[in-house]
């Protein structure tokens, strides 16, 4: 775009950081997000884009954003005549998503969409396209893939410090509020518990195994007809990975306290609890030695990282395909609800 500089020309600067827009300004980026670019080295609050100009007014005065740099959903396409503004956060409902990111990426801009990446795995993928074919970079929020303590916990899988993993527990879930909050309507979350809370149990499956699932089988209760008459209230679900380990994961918003996962392996176990939170992660061990790593800002660690895969040229490793897989999975755990059947991946 006109007046970008290249990533070879930001890389020569080490002190110049990349411009971020904000897509949605509810409570994540009120509360999380944006005061984690505060803190990152190589990103900055450069922009908003929000359909509240109540919001407009008050960040702008809060952040000291220039008028320029205001955008609604409707002047996005704008977007391409600031080069003020490197990326997007798109940080709408999940059915938004694909919505926002096309028209970032078609405005030359870089896009980290909040997860669920979407609802289907057809708007999935129509945003690896868009991006793709712009040229420009797409990563998911996956915060806990920077997460210390996570990190950790690879660790421990990838080099057997326990032996071969054989059973892995996951779950996470709370007790949710507001009846009219768009998390409990489908047209705008695509689900319930499942595609909020639950995918952090998934992908920890997937990234303490190291494999792709290839059997899933779920089960779903609902105790509150009324409040969750159009998303899921809590689902159990077990997964077999190709070297037969074997995960059984619980997600829900009916109920506080579930945050957590161990790995069972053949001479100890692991794991987190809480686990997802963003912050007062703690680990065990089976041997008593602590999983206690440093604490760090996760939003500021995944937008950091990012801008530096941008910078390099190189590819995240939260990218656009790794959230189209866990929404492929997420699919076959409501197909087989409605089956009553395990469902074949791979």
């Amino acid at each position: 775009m006109p007046g970008m500089l290249t990533p070879m020309a930001r890389a020569a600067d080490p002190d110049k950081k990349l411009g971020f827009a904000l897509c949605g300004l509810g409570s994540l980026s009120t509360n999380q997000i944006a005061p984690a670019l505060q803190k990152t080295r190589s990103c900055r609050l450069a922009g908003i884009i929000t359909g509240t100009p109540a919001k407009a007014e008050k960040w702008k005065a809060q952040y000291k954003i220039p008028d320029k740099n205001i955008y609604n959903y409707e002047t996005m396409h704008r977007l391409s005549e600031n080069p003020d503004i490197d990326v997007v956060y798109v940080v709408t409902p999940n059915a938004l998503h694909a919505e926002h990111t096309l028209k970032a990426a078609k405005a030359g801009k870089h896009v980290l969409s909040e997860k669920p990446m979407e609802v289907s795995v057809q708007k999935c993928q129509q945003m690896i396209d868009a991006c793709k074919e712009a040229g420009r970079k797409l990563a998911v929020g996956y915060r806990c893939q920077f997460e210390p303590h996570h990190l950790e916990c690879m660790r421990l899988a990838r080099e057997k410090v326990f032996g071969d993993i054989k059973i892995i527990e996951a779950g996470f879930g709370f007790r949710i509020g507001d009846p009219t909050q768009w998390r409990l309507k489908q047209g705008l979350a695509g689900g319930g518990a499942l595609m909020d809370v639950g995918i952090y149990a998934l992908q920890a499956t997937r990234y303490l195994t190291g494999e792709e699932p290839i059997t899933v089988s779920a089960m779903e209760t609902k105790t509150d007809p009324v409040k969750f008459k159009d998303v899921d209230e809590s689902i159990v679900w077990q997964l077999k990975f190709p070297r037969g380990i074997i995960a059984y994961c619980s997600t829900t918003y009916l109920v506080n306290g579930i945050n957590r996962y161990t790995a069972y392996a053949e001479k100890g176990w692991f794991g987190l609890d809480p686990a997802y939170s963003y912050g007062g992660i703690r680990g065990r061990r089976s041997d008593g030695k602590e999983i206690a790593p440093e604490e760090i800002d996760q939003f500021a660690a995944e937008m950091d990282n990012f801008a530096q895969c941008i910078l390099t040229n190189t590819t995240s490793k939260v990218s656009g395909e790794e959230g189209l897989r866990d929404v492929r999975i997420l699919m076959a755990v409501y197909e087989s609800i409605k089956t009553g059947q395990p469902v074949k991946l791979a």
